[in-house]
């Protein structure tokens, strides 16, 4: 079978023994006679699941006690309205618009009229090329938290140091690095993820939201009460069962693999890789801000639609899935996540020197 290397942003490339194991066990979980997808989600068995779920993250990114591991369902998206309409209902919050996905975040949280909505800095004028920087006295105190995404899947960009908010806890976006760096989950007051990047397949949103901050507002709906839900263990109805165990078992092989300190060390070996060639070449470029560029989407250009078009169409014959950048954008994106071989990486830039030399290094 041809070697395929699949830099998707998402639903993303997973664990090949992670995808073994899930295949052998996939008939007849634990001589149950049943697969995960059929069983019960208030049986024994899948209980067991989500608990080890639960312990093996807890460990993994070190959450304190007091705060509470929800898994639920409907994307990072949800997030966006669960997030103001759990903690900011007739209160302050604020936003940092670094791309893409905070302006959605920040279009949902303005839809709840009971919010007041207030964006402090933004990227958007040097088109998310990079990091804004906000102070202590940038952000008002009486504010029910700070909005921040922490890695751009689109735009490239990421935190490698959270901004001074105060008093006021920092919600964040985490759902394209999360376990790839590692972030003090004390330094957080919710941490919000989708799991199709570094966690497991698409269906499945993590939550990590500190005890006081939940409870304090009557929730329109039972379903997006992060309250009742913690309340529940996440079983208030029926969740995502087949991508919480895909979960637990990415949790297994990143504590196996040396957990995210050793992921992260990775990553920035693999980015670095494909930074240097970039930086090196007379053809390739990079749009965003050195010290703002994120580990774990990397977007690149010729300057040259028609340079970029052939380089992603010949990509595709080389085995290279997934290379070209989000529509908005253009170019050409690798997403390297913590299951990305770094074989894979060195073989985008033989490619990448390979065509550079066929095509004069000229844009």
């Amino acid at each position: 079978m041809k070697t395929i290397y699949n830099f998707s942003a998402g639903p993303a490339v997973l664990p090949k023994s992670v995808l073994e194991k899930a295949q052998s066990e996939l008939v007849n979980y634990q001589n149950s006679g049943m697969s995960v997808m059929e069983l019960s989600h208030r049986s024994s068995l899948f209980e067991t699941i989500i608990q080890q779920a639960e312990a093996l993250l807890r460990e993994l990114m070190n959450i304190p006690d007091n705060y509470k591991v929800l898994f639920l369902q409907g994307g990072a998206s949800l997030q966006f309205t669960m997030v103001p309409l759990n903690l900011a209902q007739n209160k302050k919050a604020i936003y940092v618009n670094t791309g893409s996905w905070s302006k959605k975040a920040i279009s949902e949280a303005k839809k709840l009229g009971n919010v007041n909505i207030e964006v402090i800095a933004s990227s958007e004028d040097k088109n998310f090329s990079y990091i804004p920087e906000i102070k202590k006295e940038d952000v008002p105190q009486d504010a029910a938290y700070v909005h921040i995404t922490t890695n751009n899947t689109i735009e490239g960009t990421a935190y490698y140091k959270l901004p001074d908010t105060g008093d006021v806890p920092i919600v964040a976006d985490m759902s394209s690095n999360i376990l790839s760096i590692n972030y003090n989950v004390a330094d957080f007051g919710l941490i919000y993820a989708g799991a199709q990047k570094n966690i497991g397949p698409a269906g499945l949103t993590v939550v990590i939201v500190r005890e006081d901050l939940i409870g304090q507002s009557e929730v329109l709906s039972a379903m997006l009460d992060y309250n009742i839900q913690a309340k529940n263990d996440s079983l208030y109805n029926t969740p995502p069962t087949y991508a919480i165990y895909m979960a637990k078992l990415v949790f297994e092989w990143i504590k196996e693999n040396g957990g995210v300190s050793q992921m992260e060390k990775r990553n920035k070996e693999k980015a670095a890789l494909l930074y240097n060639e970039i930086d090196a070449s007379a053809l390739f470029s990079s749009p965003v801000n050195p010290k703002d560029r994120s580990i774990n989407n990397i977007p690149f250009i010729t300057g040259s639609d028609d340079l970029d078009k052939k380089f992603n169409q010949e990509a595709v014959t080389e085995g290279f899935e997934n290379l070209k950048g989000h529509r908005s954008v253009g170019g050409m994106r690798a997403s390297l996540y913590n299951a990305f071989p770094k074989k894979g990486v060195e073989a985008l830039t033989a490619f990448m020197k390979k065509f550079e030399a066929e095509n004069g290094g000229n844009n």
